[in-house]
């Protein structure tokens, strides 16, 4: 069986997400990988046939999308081109985790796609969701990477096709501790703000973590790093608690490790806004935006004791399965489909 797994670039839960997944695709067949966006931060650390340019998204400075900047890169000619010459045709099945090159070229070739990651969640029964007036969000959601089934991961198994976050090996294995510090991550900021109002918090120490590659020490309480998927690990692991934006990887890894929490969602993103909320069902505590106000609840969180714990098994397997259970159905729907014409 020839599979291509295709993933979304911008961000870096899905590369994350990706390596505990692959080796369990290749159990099916034959597995090759494609990529589209380029806004993350890590080395993927796995082979990649395919890479387009697709269609994503810039992060700003000061909480959201860098709205002309995402605009002047995103090109529909080029677009169009990437989806209308992607050979998808060459595969049995492509597995899709929100990327829309190759989910389009399936729409147009009628070549099984089955979406499988968070944002397939947010589309499925009994998910909550906020109440807010977001018509673009909600059209991102369910058409900028169409499938013809899914499967999702979320904080909570709300219904029998989503599943508990993919905990990477990697954050599994981690010994936890509790030291004294603080682990940052907010990739919709600038770094230099961030620690501006950190350094206001006395006595606490804070470790940023930077997707510009920065590395700077601001005073004996705030320093700035730049990403590195181990050494952020290691942060998270002996933090007091993660400050972090409302994605879906971060804040499931800091809840696995037992994490005080706080998240930030990013605004203008309908996904972290979705996320928010469901983290807000949980217990987390959430602030809807980083500014000088803010300084009294981020006072208030460091003071409190109050947390969230979860039990999540290892459920990556089992939602695998799930995939190839809709993929075999799909499969019997088309031939019922040719048999009747």
């Amino acid at each position: 069986m020839k599979i291509l797994y295709a993933l979304q670039g911008t961000g870096n839960g899905h590369i994350s997400r990706a390596r505990d997944i692959l080796p369990l695709l290749l159990k099916y067949g034959k597995v090759d990988v494609a990529v589209s966006g380029s806004q993350n931060e890590i080395e993927t650390g796995i082979t990649i046939k395919y890479h387009r340019k697709g269609l994503g998204f810039v992060f700003g400075k000061r909480g959201g999308i860098a709205m002309w900047p995402s605009i002047s890169q995103a090109s529909l000619t080029r677009l169009m081109q990437e989806v209308y010459h992607f050979p998808v045709q060459a595969y049995d099945l492509v597995i899709n985790d929100f990327e829309p090159v190759t989910a389009w070229a399936c729409q147009i070739r009628k070549v099984p796609c089955i979406a499988l990651g968070h944002q397939a969640a947010l589309s499925m029964k009994n998910v909550p969701l906020p109440k807010i007036n977001d018509p673009l969000g909600k059209l991102i959601i369910q058409h900028y990477a169409p499938a013809q089934a899914s499967v999702g991961y979320h904080f909570d198994s709300y219904n029998t096709d989503v599943f508990s976050p993919v905990i990477r090996s990697g954050i599994r294995s981690l010994r936890t501790e509790t030291r004294s510090h603080y682990t940052v991550y907010l990739p919709a900021y600038d770094a230099f703000y961030i620690a501006s109002l950190l350094a206001q918090i006395k006595g606490v120490k804070w470790q940023i973590f930077s997707k510009r590659n920065l590395k700077a020490r601001i005073n004996a309480s705030v320093t700035i790093e730049p990403i590195h998927a181990e050494h952020f690990a290691q942060s998270l692991s002996a933090s007091a608690g993660v400050l972090c934006g409302a994605g879906f990887e971060t804040p499931a890894e800091a809840l696995f490790l037992g994490k005080k929490l706080l998240v930030i969602p990013m605004a203008g993103q309908y996904e972290q806004q979705c996320n928010a909320y469901a983290l807000m069902q949980l217990g987390v505590p959430v602030i809807r935006k980083l500014t000088d106000d803010s300084i009294a609840e981020l006072r208030n969180w460091v003071a409190s004791d109050k947390n969230v714990l979860v039990k999540w098994e290892d459920t990556t397997a089992q939602s695998i399965e799930r995939v190839f259970k809709k993929f075999d159905q799909l499969e019997g729907t088309l031939q019922t489909i040719n048999h009747q014409i």
